[in-house]
């Protein structure tokens, strides 16, 4: 290291940035770059370039290193391994310690760990694959406002999934067409209806209207049906004090839940998360915009990783793929999502493409949202490959159903409904799904109809995002 104090450009490997014997501590930030460095670049140079440009470094010798505690507030590479199948790929593994960061947000880690070092000329590509948040770190955020089982509570609904549909079309509808599509899902069987993500207060439907059109529609559902019934009410906005405003009149009226968009940004997710605990809000998050940088293997950030954020940021739902429908998602990757976001500790696992454990501490978990291209047909899939606890969302596969919304939502309930009840009787509810739903078909109109209009339908396209150790399936 003495000549880390030498004039002009030094090596990042050379500067303390590789450091191949260091033990990572219990209260480091840890992280796995997916890295491609440029022609002539070490695989060692670019982790450490990585580790450097994301913590202390910069491309030259400073002087004003001397004034502080360098090697503290140092990033460290300490492995850097090739991606099997994947000539000149490595998995870089950084170390940050905890005192980087900022306590409690979100905006401040993600600067740090993914703030200029994207476009570092040395990498071709870079992409965060995973992170491992430390007891330490998660302690000092809110978590989900409600989380997983306290929405059951209020809901008062146990052991199945909970059912859902976004209103079509998601733009040009009047308030009071859009919350005919709301009682007719709700009186119907669904549990939730929402606002997609693009539909915020255009000149066609003011959001005020929107929303005393579907509240009515809710309160109707629920007098006739006796179920606790929900509409995500979207208050994304352009400003924080216009979606408090929207937030706070969907409580006055009655509300259980609101909804936002991942495009609002970090402090402002944190900030509707805080709010939502303090007014007793089921707070959802639709993940508007996040495949514009996790849906490339080689480059952005991987959908584990958002995960993991918005469960600090305190989000109770978010939208975390399917499988089974017309949306990108691996089963195995999608299995480690779902398992981010819901258990209390996860271990790694190279199968799912989990590259470290995780322990939440008793943080509740996020309700996994299955949205995009699923209908009653595929409920034994659903159940299979996501669980019981799980919103599923059948936006056309409910409103596009021949005999009209209300038998759309018929159909996905009773569907739901007859292969967890085989579930519940011990049989092998995925080898004998399609009978199971024949048969329940045999007694509902609603789901014989559904199924000869779109039990057909599948979206099998190879998935472009697999975990990278094993043979994964991509076709299901």
């Amino acid at each position: 290291m003495a000549d880390r104090w030498s004039a002009g450009v030094i090596p990042y490997a050379e500067m303390g940035y590789w450091e191949p014997d260091y033990v990572p501590k219990d209260t480091d930030v840890l992280c796995a770059f997916r890295i491609q460095p440029q022609e002539g670049v070490p695989a060692e140079e670019a982790g450490a370039a990585v580790a450097g440009e994301s913590s202390t470094a910069t491309w030259t010798v400073v002087w004003t290193d001397r004034l502080t505690n360098y090697e503290h507030y140092q990033a460290k590479c300490y492995k850097v391994d090739p991606v099997p199948n994947a000539p000149g790929t490595y998995i870089a593994w950084i170390a940050y310690d905890i005192d980087l960061f900022e306590e409690g947000s979100i905006a401040n880690l993600t600067s740090s760990i993914i703030g200029n070092v994207f476009g570092f000329k040395a990498l071709k590509a870079l992409r965060l694959e995973d992170m491992r948040i430390p007891t330490h770190y998660v302690k000092t955020f809110q978590g989900p406002a409600h989380g997983i089982v306290m929405e059951r509570e209020w809901l008062n609904k146990y052991g199945r999934p909970l059912l859902g549909a976004t209103t079509k079309p998601k733009l040009g509808l009047s308030a009071r067409n859009y919350g005919r599509v709301v009682y007719e899902a709700l009186s119907g069987g669904l549990d939730f209806t929402k606002d997609d993500e693009n539909i915020n207060s255009q000149p066609f439907m003011r959001w005020r209207d929107r929303f005393l059109h579907s509240m009515e529609a809710v309160q109707r559902a629920q007098a006739e049906t006796g179920e606790i019934k929900g509409h995500y009410l979207n208050v994304t906005a352009g400003t924080m004090e216009e979606m408090y405003e929207r937030a706070a009149f969907a409580k006055e009226i009655g509300s259980i839940i609101i909804m936002i968009d991942l495009t609002i940004g970090y402090t402002a997710i944190q900030s509707m998360a805080k709010w939502a605990r303090a007014n007793s809000m089921i707070l959802h998050l639709h993940r508007a915009g996040y495949a514009t940088w996790s849906r490339q293997k080689n480059h952005g950030v991987n959908f584990r990783v958002l995960a993991k954020w918005m469960r600090l940021a305190g989000v109770d739902h978010i939208h975390a793929g399917t499988v089974v429908g017309k949306l990108e998602g691996d089963p195995n990757a999608i299995r480690g999502y779902y398992d981010t976001l819901r258990l209390n500790h996860v271990a790694a696992d190279p199968v799912t493409g989990i590259y470290f454990d995780q322990d939440w501490q008793s943080m509740p978990g996020v309700m996994p949202v299955a949205s995009g291209g699923i209908h009653a047909g595929q409920a034994h899939l659903l159940l299979h490959h996501l669980g019981e606890d799980v919103v599923l969302q059948f936006g056309g596969g409910t409103i596009g159903h021949p005999s009209g919304i209300a038998a759309g939502a018929a159909a996905n309930r009773v569907a739901v409904e007859a292969v967890i009840k085989a579930r519940n009787e011990g049989r092998d509810f995925l080898k004998e799904g399609d009978d199971i739903l024949k048969q329940a078909a045999k007694k509902s109109r609603e789901l014989d109809v559904a199924l000869a209009t779109w039990g057909d339908i599948s979206f099998n396209y190879e998935s472009t995002d697999v975990p990278d150790v094993v043979e994964t399936p991509t076709n299901v």
